[in-house]
């Protein structure tokens, strides 16, 4: 799915620096549509990168980069959850 605009990317097998999604026309080689992308990691990539990409949301010239657009919306909420689940087994 497309982060900007839901559309199905399912049937795209290559993406340039130049590709853009057939639904909004945004770049499609983004951090966000990387396998690697991931917030929680070191410069939110789990890829050794010799430095950060600061637009997440803007085409770039990553070398790592493998096409692999989201499933489906973020369920942050299991997220936060998981965390404070965590974060209460060390509280008093």
């Amino acid at each position: 799915m497309c982060p900007f605009c839901n559309a199905d990317l399912s049937s795209i097998t290559e993406v340039y620096r130049s590709s853009k999604c057939p639904g909004c026309g945004n770049d499609l080689k983004i951090c966000r549509n990387c396998q690697f992308y991931d917030p929680d990691a070191h410069w939110e990539c789990r890829e050794t990168i010799p430095e950060r990409v600061t637009d997440k949301k803007a085409s770039n010239f990553c070398d790592g980069f493998r096409f692999a657009p989201a499933k489906g919306p973020t369920d942050l909420s299991k997220k936060k959850a998981a965390r404070e689940s965590f974060g209460s087994l060390f509280k008093d």
